[in-house]
């Protein structure tokens, strides 16, 4: 990953550089591009036929919500089922500026540009024709995944027919190749700082340090959106929360794990006492399953409790495990998992479903899969790390800080990997729409985050999280 800033001409995308190769050779599953074919008039006609109890005209309204600061998100979730043998796909988290491009087969052969160009011309596109800018250049800035965010500087610069900058803006960098100027973007281009009209960000680690929530320059998707819920797992909570209350007669609902959030370090035990000593505990404001702590026995507690933490407040949420085995909750639930290998093992596995929202409102963009390490075990052994089971996300930190990824456990769309995972168009319309009802709610605790002038309510969002440290952390 370059640590310095280039510059994209137009004609420049090379599809070896921004998928993995095994993408390169796969074939889309006919179910999977069915489904993308799909349009929300026929999402709607076909859920509404298996869920009559839901408010057609609300789903609708869902369809055709125009978020005002969260346009592209990724939600990963897990299909389960319950003790009644009830399936559905559960909701564990929602992403802004999520990861897919590189991890899906082309839905038509000859459109070697993939989701990158779908994404900027239906969503990133239209957000710059409603809106006035100030005078500057194009850019892509980013913290990790230079494989996608040099193929969305490619494709950008194709669209526009301008060469576009793509900038690293690292957290702590000794050297920053970004600052703000009044609200206005700059970026550090041979000794010159250019000004930027507009940025398409993939900074990801805590991005409101260095990104204020509110700019003259459009940045797609801001950090607001992070705070909101994006980055933020314990603001998504209380989000979901709000918006589920308001659907309840629509009979629609974002579906999550039961979650108890704005608990101290000193607490967290009682409450994975009270889920019987099996739960999740979680940093609400790191990504890429960093922070996030599978408790299955009293070693895995005391290790997490033996930790330095950065934040004074952790969400504590209800594990999915095995069916012998999962957290004392509202509602007990396991994984599907993937359809049994060779060996009769079964791997928990989750569904990453990424989404745009433009003016013909929201539409699908790419969908990949993980597993887990190891396969669930019929019973938990003290000496396992549970996470081996559990943990999905294919990004770590090695020694050295450097972000790697383990393409190993990557599932993709296509026809061999899809049939493992267990899952059909039903499943991917479910997590579809638990996607955009996510995104929609984390949209609108973003937008309460500012006054009527634009001006970010930093005593509001203390109020809603009571968390010093990371209130001291944002950038206005």
């Amino acid at each position: 990953m370059s640590n310095t800033t280039l510059l994209i001409q137009p004609g420049s995308f090379d599809s070896p550089k921004h998928f993995y190769p095994k993408v390169l050779n796969a074939s889309i599953h006919p179910m999977v591009q069915g489904f993308l074919n799909m349009s929300n008039d026929q999402i709607e006609e076909r859920f509404c036929h298996l869920h009559p109890e839901v408010n057609r005209a609300k789903l609708k309204e869902v369809f055709n919500f125009k978020p005002k600061h969260l346009s592209w998100s990724g939600a990963d979730l897990f299909c389960v089922v319950n003790e009644k043998g009830q399936r559905k796909m559960m909701l564990v988290e929602l992403n802004s500026c999520p990861s897919g491009q590189k991890s899906m087969p082309w839905a038509e052969e000859f459109r070697e540009t993939g989701g990158y160009l779908e994404l900027l011309k239906r969503s990133f596109l239209p957000q710059l024709k409603r809106r006035t800018l100030p005078k500057g250049k194009l850019a892509v800035i980013y913290d990790k995944n230079y494989m996608e965010t040099s193929g969305y500087a490619a494709a950008l610069a194709d669209l526009m027919q301008t060469p576009v900058y793509l900038v690293p803006f690292f957290n702590n960098a000794e050297q920053p190749l970004a600052r703000f100027d009044q609200g206005v973007l700059q970026i550090r281009h041979q000794e010159t700082w250019v000004p930027i009209r507009a940025a398409f960000r993939y900074v990801t680690q805590k991005p409101w340090n260095r990104i204020p929530p509110n700019t003259k320059t459009y940045i797609y998707n801001s950090t607001l959106s992070c705070l909101a819920g994006g980055r933020n797992k314990l603001m998504a909570a209380k989000a979901y929360d709000f918006l589920n209350a308001e659907l309840k007669f629509d009979k629609l609902e974002i579906r999550t794990p039961e979650t108890i959030w704005d608990v101290n370090l000193e607490q967290v035990p009682l409450w994975v006492e009270r889920m019987g000593g099996i739960a999740v505990v979680k940093n609400p404001y790191s990504n890429a399953g960093q922070g996030v702590y599978t408790i299955t026995n009293k070693g895995e507690l005391d290790q997490f409790m033996a930790e330095e933490h950065s934040y004074k407040k952790f969400i504590v949420q209800a594990l999915i495990g095995n069916s012998n085995w999962s957290s004392r909750s509202r509602e007990i639930l396991y994984h599907v998992g993937t359809v049994p290998n060779k060996k009769l093992q079964i791997f928990a596995a989750d569904v990453r479903m990424m989404v745009g929202s433009g003016p013909g409102g929201f539409f699908p963009v790419s969908i990949y899969a993980r597993r887990a390490a190891k396969p669930l075990t019929n019973a938990l052994d003290p000496s396992v790390a549970s996470w081996d089971m559990l943990g999905t996300n294919l990004s770590s930190k090695n020694e050295n800080g450097q972000w790697i990824t383990d393409p190993g456990r990557l599932y993709l769309m296509d026809r061999r990997d899809f049939n493992k995972l267990g899952i059909g168009l039903d499943d991917l319309i479910e997590a579809y729409i638990q996607t955009i009802l996510s995104t929609i709610a984390i949209d609108r605790i973003a937008d309460s985050l500012l006054t009527s002038k634009g001006v970010f309510r930093r005593r509001y969002f203390r109020t809603l999280n009571p968390d010093q440290n990371l209130v001291e952390e944002i950038m206005t």
